[in-house]
């Protein structure tokens, strides 16, 4: 019977070209309509070492790239080990492995049971008769999994021909050769793999983006046309982006030498009137801590996207963690407010940065924009992006105002506004110095007390305009999920299965983290006796901030919490979703 869902791993050394190969089967599957998710996997090194590539592919809306591998390409065993936990095969997968390849692998270390199938595939000796080198394996393999699981082959043919088209006809016309070599082996193969074909109704070609992507897309429609940044894993994509897309948009780019630099940059285009952005990790953000103090106590409009890796210090950069909330939240000498948004997929890297220059330009506010390397680097198939969105623009002094201009005037909403360099009436003095309504320096406690309140007191019409959560499962849920970021989508699929096995389970999922959506929260909570804290962060940064503003109930409070380097897999959450149930059947019969 065949399948609507196939998800394939592939594994080799750096030049073995899994992730070209993974991006081909994307590009070919987005094109036939099919919903994509592909992740990729590296060692440590700058060059070489191993490296792996996940793709899903589905006739059906996907959340995640799965936890189990149905088809598993190994060009070398060495390489496949050093992935561990990461790389699971389903107990009935496909495996192929170089059939030259001497190391042996235990059965047990892929995850197989009796229902595997393994097939030996001489792929490098394939390459080498149908190609003239051992480089085009991986196209011969493209070949292999194309005929034995339904993948759509023409578009497969094309994506090879754009990826070589720019090279002599030799290169592309031996890639042909080896995919159609890969394709004659897969003919000859006698196992039964038909229950891993998938079947689908071919559809509307989908955009293939990246979440870096989609974000820097999402600055350039918010209009804004000043970047500054120095390139980090895993957030470079988003400077290289930019850099050849900005100037057609009449902006600039500026890679500075360092961290520093960058948000000193930003912060100066932005005081000059240009909507401005930054990206960084980790620990680029932790540089960027004085400077955001600084736009935060002359209110200047800043947007920093934060793409978070593991750490601390230079941790694991190629790798996924929720451990950069408190920084992003706390991290600050003083009282300096900012408004903190995290997207939770890759189509919502576009929509929340365009938020945040919204919510930065009409508040005049630092605001940081949470994403993290699973979201950021993994490539989905989308529909066309939605753009109708309203795009505020920042509040400007009216010639009355100019009369006597004061810049930080002690408004109701705390928002005053701010003039342009060259306007006249409109110039202020400004820096990072305490000041008064019109700018200048002050050290008393009544002035500081009320600016303090002027600044703060824009977080509330934020919190009352901007507070976007998504709700996922029951209406009248028993158990409630609390979880942020790129947690969802293991979350979601976890509680939409426990709905369809008739348990009340839902998902309570805020965007925009500070300030914190209370009211939305509590609505929520209304019917909830149990509550759940999903989160990849090894002290529970996230349940802590939590019990900053709410009063979570410590007895019927559980919390799911590990490192970051793996995935969340929809299985960790449905285990803990499970085991709550228990204790709360088990409470309820003690009551009874």
């Amino acid at each position: 019977m065949p399948t609507r869902d196939l998800v394939l791993g592939l594994v080799g050394s750096g030049g073995d070209g899994v992730i070209t190969m993974g991006e081909m089967i994307t590009q070919a599957g987005a094109r036939e309509g099919l919903h994509v998710i592909k992740v990729e996997s590296y060692g440590p090194q700058i060059r070489g070492g191993e490296s792996a590539c996940t793709v899903r592919l589905s006739a059906d809306r996907i959340h995640t790239e799965g936890d189990l591998l149905d088809v598993l390409v190994a060009f070398n065993w060495a390489d496949f080990r050093r992935f561990g936990t990461e790389m699971v095969a389903a107990p009935d997968a496909v495996v192929f492995y170089e059939a030259l390849d001497s190391d042996a692998i235990n059965e047990a270390a892929v995850g197989t049971k009796d229902r595997s199938r393994w097939i030996a595939v001489p792929f490098s000796q394939i390459a080498r008769e149908s190609t003239g080198g051992t480089l085009g394996k991986n196209i011969v393999a493209l070949g292999v999994v194309s005929q034995l699981f339904g993948l759509p082959q023409e578009p497969i043919r094309r994506a090879v021909r754009v990826k070589f088209t720019a090279k002599k006809a030799e290169v592309l016309a031996s890639n042909l050769r080896g995919f159609e070599a890969g394709v004659t082996f897969a003919k000859s193969v006698n196992q039964d793999v038909s229950d891993k074909r998938i079947s689908y109704e071919p559809g509307d070609p989908r955009l293939v983006m990246s979440g870096n992507e989609a974000a820097a897309v999402g600055a350039l429609h918010a209009g804004c046309r000043f970047f500054a940044g120095y390139p980090i894993t895993p957030s470079s994509e988003i400077l290289h982006f930019l850099s050849e897309w900005m100037p057609r948009f009449g902006g600039s780019v500026i890679q500075t030498e360092d961290e520093l630099a960058a948000i000193g940059a930003v912060i100066g285009a932005s005081f000059a009137g240009a909507k401005a952005m930054t990206a960084t990790s980790g620990p680029g953000l932790a540089l960027m801590t004085e400077m955001l103090g600084l736009a935060s106590q002359a209110e200047v409009p800043v947007v920093i996207l934060d793409v978070q890796r593991v750490g601390p210090s230079t941790g694991i950069p190629t790798k996924s963690e929720q451990s950069d909330l408190f920084q992003a939240l706390w991290g600050t000498h003083g009282d300096a407010p900012r408004v903190v948004i995290a997207p939770a997929d890759v189509d919502d890297c576009f929509h929340a940065t365009v938020a945040a220059f919204n919510i930065a330009e009409r508040f005049q506010i630092p605001v940081i924009v949470l994403s993290d390397q699973y979201i950021a680097q993994r490539r989905v198939s989308l529909p066309m992006l939605r753009t109708d969105h309203e795009v505020e623009a920042r509040l400007v002094p009216g010639q009355d105002e100019l009369q006597d201009y004061k810049r930080y005037s002690d408004t109701p909403s705390g928002v005053s506004p701010m003039s342009f360099p060259g306007v006249v009436g409109g110039e202020y003095q400004t820096n990072g110095l305490e000041h008064n309504e019109y700018g200048r320096p002050t050290s008393m406690h009544l002035v500081h007390e009320h600016m303090n309140q002027k600044r703060y007191r824009k977080l509330l019409t934020v919190r009352d305009h901007y507070s976007f959560v998504r709700h996922h499962g029951s209406e009248d849920a028993e158990v409630g999920i609390l979880c942020w970021g790129s947690s969802k989508g293991a979350v979601k699929d976890a509680v939409l299965r426990a709905n369809a096995r008739g348990e009340k389970v839902a998902a309570f999922v805020p965007q925009v983290l500070y300030p914190f959506p209370r009211h939305e929260f509590e609505s929520f909570a209304r019917n909830v006796k149990e509550f759940v804290v999903i989160e990849l962060s090894y002290s529970a940064q996230f349940y802590k901030y939590l019990r900053t503003f709410l009063d979570l109930p410590e007895s019927h409070t559980y919390v799911h919490k590990r490192s970051g380097a793996k995935n969340l897999t929809v299985k960790e959450v449905e285990d803990t979703i499970n085991g709550v149930l228990k204790i709360a059947s088990m409470r309820h019969r003690v009551l009874v």
